[in-house]
């Protein structure tokens, strides 16, 4: 005749099942933990988008497509873009001027023409409706047009209001959604947050 279990069975069994329950709960416990770590890595790693800013310095009307095409560009990508123009580089935010933008004949290794002729009166005019020519001719988007796109797209277009200041501009005389009233401690701040910082 069989018995019940004896009582160091039944003892052996509950230490089993204890074990087993507390195994149990370990593993319950880790796989917490790691969910929680990988959430934490994830927002550790997700720094959002990317931020590029840009120092535009020069108003020629060949160094004022670099800044613009690079801002709209990253704009499009949905990198968050700030272009600081400081010095003849505000040229470009200025609705009228940035209209009749010159090409320097002079020193500019891309003009195939001497300094001695490059320097003569007239040159920069030639050497400037030759570019507007070739812009024309491939369907390159006008620097007013490059303007409205990076505004349309996101991109902060700063004006140095010390610039602005030293060459009497008015603030309405800058293409509407230009952020003005800023300086180089602004300039300097969004750098230091930037991923990627150019000067133009």
């Amino acid at each position: 005749m069989d018995g019940g279990p004896t009582g160091s069975e039944a003892g052996g069994n509950t230490a089993t099942d204890r074990t087993e329950a507390e195994l149990v709960d370990r593993v319950e416990t880790l796989h917490e933990r790691i969910d929680d770590l990988e959430a934490d890595l994830e927002a550790a790693t997700d720094d959002g988008p990317k931020r590029m800013t840009i120092i535009a310095t020069k108003g020629t009307l060949d160094m004022a497509y670099p800044p613009l095409i690079l801002a709209s560009t990253a704009a499009a990508f949905g990198w968050e873009v700030t272009v600081f123009h400081t010095f003849w580089g505000l040229e470009i935010l200025h609705e009228e001027r940035s209209k009749e933008l010159q090409l320097s004949s002079v020193g500019n290794p891309n003009t195939p023409m001497p300094n001695a002729l490059a320097a003569l009166p007239g040159m920069d005019r030639l050497t400037t409706t030759m570019m507007r020519r070739s812009i024309d001719d491939v369907g390159t988007p006008t620097i007013e047009d490059l303007v409205d796109t990076c505004l349309e797209m996101g991109a902060d277009l700063q004006a140095c209001q010390m610039t602005a200041d030293m060459m009497e501009y008015d603030e309405d005389a800058f293409y509407d959604g230009v952020t003005t009233g800023v300086g180089a401690a602004s300039a300097l701040s969004e750098m230091v947050e930037a991923d990627i910082q150019l000067l133009v």
